[in-house]
């Protein structure tokens, strides 16, 4: 069967794989569409460490169910799904705590084994979410359960002031994961257009800091008080402090993307705000519901986000495109079948 592999840093080719043969518990799936993240473009130019080479990236998946194990009774074959694309030990600290998205021995599809840029895959039923949505809804709803993981970190309420930093694939998760809690959800970020797909996302409020004072703005905003919750899915130093220092006192700080070097804080604040900082990591299952019930409510601009579809053998021209231009895509998907 055909895939895409990642061969070395900046080099992606066509090549063949032997199809899946499904272990008990398997079902087989044909691959559909697959979303492309920050995560392929990294392990695509030789930046990710969990990467080795070659690699069958992509995690992002909307596929059909061809076979389902004997005895199979929630899933059936010819159901379109989506899927979970973590492993999780159960025996580490985070799986006996129930939070098996941050298992110490996780192994994501695409990053350390091979993804789903491919015909056909073999996965266990109970990463499979069957959804009455689109191929490209579908495609959507892992990078968005991102977002919605951080915002159930975060405990974000209807009674919230929620504010997200970033407003690319994950950050717009974040956004319409507060407004779907009924938060009330203000967008930070440097581009118009990135912020005006957040306002069909969710956001009531947009700060464009390439031109607005981001602390002037949120006390106009607030009232001088802060966010209650600071939503920070971009990943810089100066971003990582600006959340504690806006943050409201006693407010919530949740960390999705993370610095690639040292952050120095003023760590008075923590103290003196009494304040709750938290890092998010993948998603569970209550977040894949979640997700999948606000794209069947068509709460969620789904062409808007998507910058390209591609056809298969389009997939390293495309690729080479965007790390030549990461600024030009936001979310890429590739059509397998």
């Amino acid at each position: 069967m055909k895939s895409l592999s990642i061969t070395g840093p900046g080099e992606m080719a066509l090549s063949t794989l032997d199809a899946p043969r499904p272990q008990d518990g398997e079902a087989l799936l044909q691959v559909r569409m697959v979303g492309l993240c920050g995560t392929d473009l990294n392990s695509f130019r030789g930046k990710n460490p969990m990467v080795s080479f070659p690699r069958v990236p992509g995690h992002e998946i909307a596929a059909t169910i061809v076979e389902v194990p004997a005895g199979e009774v929630r899933l059936a074959a010819g159901m379109n799904v989506t899927v979970s694309p973590y492993t999780s030990c159960g025996v580490c600290s985070a799986c006996r705590r129930g939070r098996p998205n941050a298992c110490l021995r996780n192994q994501t599809m695409g990053v350390q084994r091979d993804g789903a840029l491919t015909e056909y895959i073999a996965v266990p039923v109970e990463k499979l979410y069957p959804a009455s949505l689109s191929i490209r809804e579908l495609c959507l709803v892992e990078p968005l359960t991102v977002g919605f993981h951080a915002a159930a970190r975060g405990r974000v309420t209807a009674q919230d002031v929620v504010a997200v930093f970033g407003c690319g694939g994950v950050g717009l998760g974040a956004i319409s994961a507060s407004s779907f809690r009924g938060a009330r959800t203000i967008a930070i970020d440097m581009d118009d257009l990135k912020l005006a797909t957040a306002r069909r996302a969710g956001a009531s409020e947009t700060i464009n800091t390439a031109r607005e004072d981001l602390h002037q703005r949120l006390v106009e905003l607030t009232s001088g008080l802060g966010p209650d919750v600071m939503i920070e899915a971009i990943g810089l130093p100066q971003t990582f402090r600006a959340a504690v220092e806006e943050v409201a006192f006693t407010g919530r700080v949740v960390y999705i993307g993370y610095a690639k070097e040292p952050v120095s804080y003023e760590t008075r604040l923590f103290v003196q705000k009494e304040l709750d900082i938290m890092g998010s990591r993948n998603a569970l299952p209550e977040d894949f519901q979640d997700v999948i019930r606000m794209l069947e409510q068509k709460r969620f601009p789904v062409e808007e986000a998507i910058s390209a579809v591609a056809e298969f053998e389009e997939g390293p021209a495309i690729l080479r495109a965007w790390s030549d231009n990461p600024a030009a895509y936001t979310k890429i998907l590739i059509h397998v079948g």
